[in-house]
């Protein structure tokens, strides 16, 4: 049977500890005897010492007064605890034997009396009458200091282990009880554990952070894991490779993610205590990204935060095609409406056999048209752009709105102070905003005036509108997402996009009321030097079929 990893360690704790029991155990029991014997030296040796100079014993044993000695130790031995007293004389016969009184008169047996009847005391382990002993004799001096006799006190080895196992056993009963608590406590450490590890197995969990590191390593996306004190946890291949970051994922935790990712304001910590943030434009390491941020709460506390983004320039380039495909679309629509408006106009005047009214009104049709397209062809290089133009100049007409462009507006060459996706974006919601203000006033003066002319290291946007203006109380809020004065859902986003491109690229933008009623957005934009193509990048201008021709 498969043991579950709670028993496992529940078991590896109890042998653990009976290990360390069964060491500590042998130790003790051993520095405890050590510890006796030791004490019992000193008790034999004080008790040998005490009794050998006590003037009634010395007189007695001088003069070999038997019943004088065995009355006088009597009264001494029930006073300790040795396992005998034996009084000697200096031809080494008893006198005295506290446990066997027929031993008196025979001679005393050890063979270490040599040294006491020289005048030292000794102590010795030796077997003697009873066994083997730990003992000390001290010599009896008369008063010519002469030794007259010995005494011996002593302790049986038996009854030295029966002490020590006396005190190992109540040290013994307390590390019982001890051990006891600790596998109590053993057995719900381990319950904790195992709750803790959501009642998976170490195999399994093991199992599962080689599969969530795998999906992390398989998302497209950049994924960075930090924790609340801004230390890096995790940072997936797709981040590495999107930030030029070099380094293993061990190599790179624990690292500040100012460390991997220049300062920017995405990571100001008061920014990101505030609330989290999905789809944001930043710039992380001179890559333009579009970047989500979640915070960690575990059990109320803040733990970090994840950070996923992606390069947006793949999503530029798709975003790009599908604004391509609806403004020709829209193109198409606003065409096909003033296409069958002007045919209704001309088939009435044909109907009516006014010929030649018809052919004046398709002569001044035609010359407006192709002199707008002869504008716009000849003062902007960008394909891309040109379409946008004409498309809104259709758009505009629709609604009954008229657009000019400045005479001096030209842009001739590639602008690389923004992605042309960009540019396309800040022109087309600047247009859109103008038209749709615009078209809320008199029908007389609905015109919006348009600048766009780039030179001198710098690209100048001015559309100005003689539409309702911009609220006051809006004027504050006017590039925040969301913000807005229309009532339908899906507005506020323009403006705000508007600022987004523009700021990142080093510009800026003036709002300002326009003298004749309306709004006037100017955009100026640096110029930078164009970054050299890199194949490898998804999205790059080698990659793209929509770059200036």
């Amino acid at each position: 049977m498969k043991l579950s990893f709670q028993i496992k360690l529940f078991i590896s704790l109890i042998i653990m500890f009976l290990s360390l029991f069964s060491v500590f155990a042998s130790y003790y029991y051993l520095e405890a005897g050590r510890r006796v014997y030791q004490e019992m030296v000193v008790r034999t040796r004080v008790q040998s010492d005490l009794i050998s100079v006590m003037p009634e014993l010395r007189s007695a044993v001088i003069h070999r007064d038997l019943q004088k000695i065995k009355r006088f130790m009597d009264n001494i031995v029930p006073l300790s605890d040795a396992s005998f007293i034996v009084i000697g004389d200096n031809k080494i016969n008893h006198l005295y034997h506290s446990v066997s009184q027929e031993k008196v008169g025979t001679p005393l047996v050890g063979g270490d009396n040599d040294e006491v009847l020289r005048g030292k005391t000794v102590t010795t382990c030796r077997r003697g009458g009873l066994g083997i002993s730990l003992r000390s004799k001290s010599p009896v001096f008369d008063d010519q200091g002469n030794v007259a006799g010995i005494v011996s006190v002593g302790y049986l080895k038996s009854d030295i282990d029966n002490i020590t196992l006396s005190k190992v056993c109540n040290a013994f009963i307390i590390l019982f009880l001890l051990l006891v608590s600790l596998f109590i406590y053993c057995w719900f450490f381990t319950r904790s554990i195992k709750k803790q590890m959501f009642s998976l197995e170490p195999r399994e969990i093991g199992l599962l952070v080689r599969q969530q590191k795998a999906m992390l390593e398989s998302i497209f996306e950049g994924v960075i894991a930090i924790d609340d004190q801004l230390r890096v946890i995790v940072v997936n291949k797709a981040a590495q490779h999107l930030l030029g970051i070099n380094g293993t994922g061990n190599s790179l935790s624990g690292k500040k993610v100012h460390q991997l990712i220049k300062p920017v304001s995405f990571f100001d910590p008061p920014v990101m205590l505030e609330n989290d943030t999905h789809d944001e434009i930043c710039r992380f390491n001179q890559l333009t990204v579009i970047a989500s941020r979640v915070r960690i709460i575990l059990e109320d506390k803040l733990q970090g935060w994840v950070i996923t983004f992606r390069d947006r320039q793949e999503i530029e380039s798709l975003t790009t095609r599908l604004s391509q495909v609806n403004g020709y679309l829209e193109n198409l629509r606003v065409m096909h409406h003033e296409q069958l408006n002007q045919t209704t106009v001309i088939s009435g005047l044909l109907q009516s056999g006014r010929y030649q009214e018809a052919i004046n009104y398709i002569q001044l049709q035609s010359e407006h048209a192709q002199s707008v397209l002869d504008f716009i062809s000849a003062q902007f290089a960008s394909p891309m752009l040109c379409g946008l133009l004409l498309g809104k100049v259709s758009r505009a007409r629709e609604k009954g709105v008229e657009l000019i462009f400045d005479p001096t507006s030209e842009l001739l060459h590639p602008f690389h102070g923004l992605p042309e996706s960009e540019l396309i974006s800040v022109i087309g919601n600047l247009l859109d905003n103008a038209i749709e203000a615009t078209q809320q006033v008199d029908p007389l003066h609905r015109t919006i005036e348009v600048l766009i002319v780039g030179g001198n290291g710098e690209l100048i946007i001015e559309v100005a509108d003689n539409g309702i203006g911009i609220p006051p109380a809006l004027k504050d809020h006017l590039f925040e997402r969301g913000i807005t004065s229309k009532n339908s859902e899906g507005h506020g986003i323009g403006l705000s996009l508007i600022h987004s491109f523009v700021t990142q690229a080093g510009g800026v933008i003036e709002v300002a009321d326009n003298p004749g009623g309306g709004t006037i957005f100017s955009v100026f934009i640096p110029e930078r030097p164009a970054d050299p193509p890199d194949p490898w990048l998804p999205g790059s201008a080698l990659t793209k079929d929509n770059a200036y021709a």
